[in-house]
């Protein structure tokens, strides 16, 4: 089976499993979704959901969280990992955008420019904001790409390539998330079982099985 041929199937798996896709981050507009996906590195969505309905109850917009003491930004989010650093990034960001009267940016280099906003996060907001096609990375969709032979797994920046030459454009903002809830929800990155697994079972290879039952019983074993 080439590539081409394992994603459709892949493709097709995916739309049967997951016809809708939620954003898995909770927000209002574009700000509080860049807010959100910041504070998301390092954490899981579920973390995030909790801590950020009294953040954004407080500051909803730029303004408002320009205003906020880093202080209490970060007690709003001190159960996230990272969150002084995140706090400090939440705050000097909203004050840039404030200063440019409180608007998002719609483009990859002006939000890859503000505090805390790397590649990923800015085409999460590319994607489920403004509807740019873009292909966010995390580490579920960059270890399933390597276990369903879609890349090498030998770099996120890589494998957000593979992935864009191998799925049709327009497919790219729906995909990511299919992925993502597929990821969580069927193929663990520890003990998982290939056999059961609904694209695993064919996509992935033998060595791919081989290397990780090896892993895993070595962990076992500790």
């Amino acid at each position: 089976m080439t590539r081409s041929e394992r994603a459709e199937r892949i493709m097709t798996i995916l739309d049967r499993l997951y016809p809708e896709v939620p954003i898995p981050l909770h927000h209002r507009d574009p700000f509080t979704l860049l807010i959100a996906v910041l504070l998301s590195a390092q954490t899981t969505d579920k973390k995030v959901n909790e801590v950020t309905p009294a953040l954004f109850a407080r500051a909803p917009t730029p303004e408002a969280m320009a205003r906020l003491p880093e202080e209490e930004i970060r007690n709003h989010i001190r159960q996230l990992g990272l969150a002084p650093q995140k706090a400090r990034n939440v705050k000097a960001l909203s004050e840039i955008l404030a200063r440019r009267g409180g608007v998002v940016p719609d483009t990859f280099d002006e939000l890859e420019a503000l505090p805390g906003v790397g590649h990923k996060t800015a085409s999460v907001v590319m994607a489920q904001a403004f509807g740019h096609p873009a292909f966010p990375v995390d580490t579920h969709i960059h270890r399933l790409a390597a276990r369903w032979r879609l890349s090498d797994g030998s770099s996120v920046v890589k494998t957000e390539r593979d992935l864009k030459r191998t799925f049709p454009r327009e497919r790219w903002n729906t995909l990511h998330l299919q992925i993502i809830y597929f990821g969580r929800e069927h193929c663990p990155a520890r003990f998982h079982d290939f056999d059961a697994c609904p694209i695993c079972s064919w996509a992935a290879s033998k060595k791919r099985r081989r290397e990780e039952q090896r892993r895993d019983q070595r962990a076992r074993r500790r």
